[in-house]
């Protein structure tokens, strides 16, 4: 039988941005206990950039019980959520590198990249999944200081650690970037957002053909409702208790449920000869992708 997973109507719930998991209700599902590992990445090393929490942390912690030690990337108010995402890669029995700092500047990316390759020796697995997220009624309510925050992160920021990677990275590599249903279809209320998740989704797509003769794959994985501290952090208290209720499946997904498409794309085993896709995981819906 399937694990049975937490439904709506959640508390009501907000949070300063970036919030932190640690004061969700419920907590977000993770740990994956029914995955088994097969050792597919076992003997390589990923860096994760977003991974203290959410998407981010249960990636990190199903690439390390595949095998992979992992740098996690986060901002330094974010230190209680990284902490435990590396005493669970660690309970893998792997090693984690605590790199706090702000992905929209490409010299902490840089210097996020020479951590990880000065530490664990090499850098196979690039994850660019930090993201900003803010609600804005209309476009009169969406200022430009927030504008650029978004785009500098959602989208500079992959650029910017794809850029510092690649010289580390050779062949069989792969890069995986986190997109969003919201990328293919648009939001009201999240302009900006959206419209770097289409960046983003097109970045993939450029970067894999620019990459294929080089034989490192660029893939994207492109969640719908995913319950992480994102949605308090961004959105109305009510809101957020209705998260994934209008989907097939009523109820938003958890991290557990998405990390493993990023094994899939992360493995040679699996995926070699996969690049430049964007997969869609929407709780049953059939829209998109």
């Amino acid at each position: 039988m399937p694990r049975t997973q937490p439904q709506p109507p959640f508390p009501p719930q907000t949070q300063k941005a970036p919030g932190l998991e640690s004061k969700m209700k419920p907590l977000p599902q993770y740990e994956a206990p029914d995955y088994k590992p097969a050792g597919k990445l076992d003997g390589k090393v990923a860096l994760v950039t977003g991974d203290d929490s959410g998407i981010g942390r249960a990636v990190a912690v199903m690439f390390a019980r595949e095998g992979a030690d992992v740098g996690i990337v986060y901002l330094p108010e974010e230190q209680s959520d990284a902490e435990e995402t590396k005493k669970a890669i660690e309970r893998e029995d792997r090693m984690a590198l605590l790199i706090p700092g702000d992905v929209s500047d490409p010299a902490f990316c840089r210097n996020a990249v020479e951590q990880t390759v000065k530490t664990f020796g090499q850098l196979d697995i690039l994850v660019n999944n930090a993201a900003h997220q803010q609600e804005a009624k209309s476009l009169e309510a969406l200022d430009e200081k927030q504008w650029d925050k978004t785009f500098r992160v959602n989208i500079g920021g992959y650029f910017y650690m794809a850029k510092a990677a690649l010289p580390h990275l050779k062949e069989g590599s792969t890069i995986i970037n986190t997109g969003s249903i919201t990328g293919l279809e648009g939001s009201k209320k999240l302009i900006d957002y959206a419209s770097t998740k289409g960046a983003i989704h097109a970045f993939t797509k450029s970067l894999a053909q620019n990459l294929a003769e080089r034989k490192i794959r660029v893939n994207c994985v492109a969640p719908g409702p995913i319950w992480t501290v994102l949605q308090p952090a961004s959105k109305p208290g009510e809101k957020v208790a209705k998260h994934g209720a209008d989907t097939p499946m009523q109820r938003p997904g958890q991290p557990e449920e998405v990390a493993p498409a990023f094994v899939f794309f992360a493995s040679n085993a699996d995926s070699s000869y996969i690049s430049g896709e964007v997969l869609t995981l929407l709780g049953g819906e059939t829209r998109a992708g």
